[in-house]
C-alpha cells in the first residue's frame, strides 16, 4: 500500500476497464475515495455492491464534481457527450484522462468542452479480455502491459507524469506516442485483427445449418481464439472502427493485397512463398513472447 495520490478519483464506466481499474487503485491505495457512474444502473450499483468503489451513480457530472482526477473509461462514440456534461462539474487542477483505443477522435471530442484549468492527458492501456461489465475486471489485468500516453504539446508536465506513476502502480510500462501515431500503430496491431475476427465468425454463421453446427461442435484452436475476439463488446468496437476508420482502411487495404497474394501462391501450389511466409511470421510471434505480450 502506498499513500493516496487522490483524494477523490472518478471513473466514468464501470466496465473490464473501469472496474479493473478501481480494483488497483483500492489494491495499492491510490485514492481515498473512489466514485463511479455508469449510464447502465445496473452496473453502478453491481460495482458498489462489490466494494470496488465508495460510492456510484448514473450521473457522470455527480461522479466528476470535486475528483482531483476523472478517468473516462466509456465507449469512444460518447466522449463527447460525457465531455460536455462533466465539463461545469471539473474542478480548476482536475486531470481528465481516458482509456480509449482511438486517440486522435477523442482529443477532437474531449477538447472543445476543457474548461480552463483542467488538464487533459489522453491515454491507452493496451490491456483487456472480450469480457464486459463490472464483475469481468481483476487488478491483475494490468501488470507487465504497456500503457500509451498521447499529451497535446503544452499539456502541464505534473498532470502527465502524474497520469503515468498511477498507470505505472497499477503493474504498467508507461510510454509517449503522437496521437496520430498510436491510431496508426493500434489499427494494425488491434484493431484490424479483431475486424478479421468478427469477419471469420460472421462467415461461419452464414454456413448451412448442418455446417454451423459442426464448426462450433468441432472448433479447433484457432476459431476459438476467434471467437473469443470476436465476443468482444459491440458497442466499443463499432465506435473504434468509425472513429479510426482511415488508419484501419489503409491497413485492411494491406491485408486485402497479402490475403490475395496468398491466394495465388496456393492455387498455384507454390509451397516455397507459403514456407517463407509462415516462417516470417513465426519470428514475429517468437518476438511478442520475448517480448512476455503472449
Amino acid at each position: 500500500m502506498t499513500a493516496p495520490v487522490f483524494d477523490r478519483m472518478a471513473i466514468i464506466g464501470i466496465g473490464l476497464i473501469g472496474s479493473s481499474l478501481a480494483r488497483a487503485v483500492r489494491a495499492e491505495g491510490l485514492a481515498r475515495s473512489i466514485v463511479c457512474s455508469d449510464a447502465n444502473p445496473e452496473h453502478a450499483a453491481r460495482a458498489k455492491a462489490l466494494g470496488i468503489v465508495d460510492e456510484a451513480t448514473t450521473d457522470p457530472a455527480e461522479a466528476a464534481a470535486g475528483a482531483d482526477l476523472v478517468m473516462l473509461c466509456v465507449p469512444i462514440g460518447a466522449y463527447g457527450s460525457v465531455a460536455a456534461t462533466i465539463a461545469p462539474a471539473l474542478k480548476p487542477g482536475a486531470i481528465l484522462t481516458d482509456v480509449g483505443s482511438v486517440k486522435q477522435a477523442v482529443i477532437e471530442a474531449v477538447t472543445p468542452h476543457l474548461p480552463e484549468g483542467v488538464h487533459f492527458v489522453p491515454g491507452h492501456p493496451l490491456a483487456g479480455t472480450e469480457k464486459s461489465g463490472p464483475d469481468s475486471g481483476f487488478a491483475a489485468l494490468f501488470p507487465g502491459r504497456w500503457c500509451i500516453l498521447t499529451p497535446l504539446p503544452g499539456t502541464d508536465d505534473t498532470a502527465t507524469r502524474t497520469v503515468a506513476d498511477l498507470w505505472r502502480a497499477c503493474g504498467m510500462t508507461v510510454e509517449r506516442l503522437e496521437p496520430d501515431h498510436h491510431d496508426r500503430v493500434l489499427a494494425i496491431t488491434s484493431h484490424l485483427p479483431h475486424l478479421i475476427a468478427y469477419t471469420i465468425v460472421g462467415t461461419a454463421t452464414d454456413l448451412e445449418d448442418h455446417l454451423r453446427h459442426e464448426v462450433i461442435k468441432y472448433s479447433a484452436s484457432g476459431f476459438r481464439d476467434f471467437t473469443r475476439i470476436a465476443g468482444s463488446d459491440p458497442t466499443m468496437w463499432r465506435d473504434v472502427f468509425l472513429n479510426n476508420r482511415e488508419a484501419v482502411l489503409d491497413c485492411l487495404q494491406r491485408f486485402t493485397e497479402d490475403l490475395t497474394a496468398l491466394q495465388r501462391a496456393i492455387r498455384r501450389g507454390e509451397g516455397d512463398v507459403l514456407f517463407d511466409l509462415f516462417t516470417r511470421t513465426r519470428a514475429i510471434r517468437k518476438g511478442v513472447q520475448d517480448a512476455r505480450q503472449a
